[in-house]
């Protein structure tokens, strides 16, 4: 249901998001979203186990489904930018139980998001302040993201601005220096190319090899699709998001592809360092070893801090677009109506209180641990992340069909994606591949408790459609009966 079918009662003023972010924000929140600890920490790892050739490929193949499916969200979001975004695309264009279940599945995968975020910021602050427990520090960084999304929808898009700006300059940085060292300007590298040949490189393993870390390229990429929620508190949507889109696409490419060559031609795959890769192990980022090799001083805690902001970032785009989605299924009846309520301000409060609570589960880190914990809703968030990218194809494959089954003409669309419909078949193909052949080495060596960790929220989100549409009787809606209409840029939900 539309948010036009829900008005205000006479003499009552509609509480509704406000339309505050700028085509500069959502830019950056885009690429905030993608450039995080994928990049700065688990990149080593993927030339270790694929060799730097075999990591490129990886990243390039995942690159080019990320660019499938954002070129689908952006004709949905550009036609009907809001902030539901997939699960109003997926109750709109499939079925009322899709649209609950990829809703619920977006919510919790960040909700969750922010909990592994405030996990491993308590363990980055170990790095300076080793004796201060990590639950401090989680709630510390809590109250910091919660006052930031408290305070508007730009306050939050200027900060994401700033914290990703900090994040590119750093990928530029490195680019620049790591290209200079290769051909001998700067440091003391005179080995040229031939990290590319040593070995088994540049395919160490193979296409199982680069099989075996296409999660990890696709969960970097995670956070891209963040601006489809973001689209309906944009100040114009239609221009912006497509726009937004495309540029930022290309940036990020341009920064995994790049910081991937430079990683291999610099570090050797066999450099056992490249494999550590959790936070506590911030001195053997690939980044802090090219930078030491460079000779800069404190090149270790200047990468911490880095990743520091790429956290802080995380939990501060997770509260957000959680919030927004939670408040956009209370709109449509799929949650609790109290989330609908919205501040003066534009600020769902009941939503981003509640979605916050859920961050408190960065405190089970004083508990079981900060490793296993992150370990835990870090494998379960990412599955999640994947799971909406299947919706986001299914839906764009349903609305085109079904707006050309009606007659419409799609020239007269914001933005037009052009691979279609290779592009949401292809996107969808290479997700359910990553899916079904995210962690088969724990299922053939018999580590059942990795396999649970890193396949449950699969089971969860299906029983969660399957739930709701035996109890609703939901069906999958005809083409000619979906509803194609798109709302003015000056309406929001």
């Amino acid at each position: 249901m539309s948010p036009e079918a829900h008005p205000a009662p006479t003499g009552q003023v509609k509480e509704e998001l406000k339309r505050g972010l700028a085509s500069r924000h959502l830019s950056m929140i885009a690429i905030g979203g993608a450039i995080g600890t994928g990049l700065f920490v688990a990149s080593g790892s993927t030339i270790a186990e694929a060799g730097p050739g075999g990591a490129l490929v990886a990243y390039i193949l995942i690159g080019f489904m990320v660019l499938l499916l954002m070129q689908s969200l952006g004709e949905m979001a550009a036609h009907l930018p809001v902030a539901g975004s997939f699960q109003t695309f997926a109750s709109r264009y499939v079925s009322s139980s899709f649209g609950f279940a990829m809703g619920w599945n977006y919510w919790f995968n960040w909700a969750i998001t922010v909990a592994a975020e405030l996990v491993a910021a308590g363990v980055i602050m170990s790095y300076w302040l080793p004796g201060v427990p990590g639950w401090v520090w989680a709630g510390v960084f809590l109250a910091l993201i919660l006052g930031i999304n408290v305070l508007s929808a730009r306050s939050y898009g200027e900060s994401e601005f700033w914290l990703a700006t900090i994040k590119v300059i750093t990928v530029i940085v490195f680019l620049i220096a790591g290209i200079a060292m290769i051909f001998g300007i700067l440091g003391n590298h005179n080995n040229g190319f031939a990290n590319w040949t040593n070995g088994e490189a540049p395919f160490k393993g193979g296409f199982v090899s680069i099989m075996a870390i296409f999660m990890v390229a696709g969960f970097s990429f995670q956070g891209t699709e963040m601006i489809g929620v973001a689209a309906g508190e944009s100040q114009n949507p239609r221009r912006d998001v497509p726009r937004a889109l495309k540029s930022v696409f290309w940036r990020i490419m341009l920064f995994y592809i790049g910081a991937i060559a430079v990683i291999g031609t610099l570090i050797p795959y066999t450099n056992p360092n490249l494999l550590r890769t959790g936070e506590t192990d911030i001195a053997y980022s690939p980044f802090t070893m090219v930078f030491e090799n460079l000779g800069i001083a404190f090149a270790a805690s200047v990468m911490n801090a880095v990743i520091l902001t790429a956290i802080l970032s995380a939990g501060n785009s997770g509260l957000y677009v959680s919030s927004r989605m939670l408040y956009a299924l209370a709109l449509e009846g799929r949650a609790p109506r109290i989330f609908t309520r919205v501040n003066a301000r534009g600020i769902p409060m009941p939503a981003l209180l509640m979605t916050a609570a859920i961050g408190l589960f960065g405190f089970a880190s004083a508990v079981i641990g900060e490793g296993s914990a992150y370990t835990w809703l870090i494998n379960i968030s990412g599955l999640s992340g994947f799971i909406t990218w299947v919706g986001v194809a299914i839906c764009h494959y349903r609305f085109r069909r079904a707006y050309v089954a009606q007659g419409n003409d799609v020239n007269d669309l914001p933005y037009k994606a052009p691979l279609f419909p290779l592009g949401p078949i292809v996107a969808l193909l290479m997700c359910l591949m990553v899916i079904a052949g995210q962690n088969y080495n724990a299922i053939f060596e018999g580590l059942w408790l990795q396999v649970v960790s890193a396949y449950i929220g699969l089971p969860i989100i299906i029983g969660v459609w399957l739930v709701h549409k035996l109890v609703t009787g939901s069906k999958r809606i005809p083409l000619e009966q979906v509803d194609v209409s798109g709302i003015e840029v000056g309406q929001t939900q």
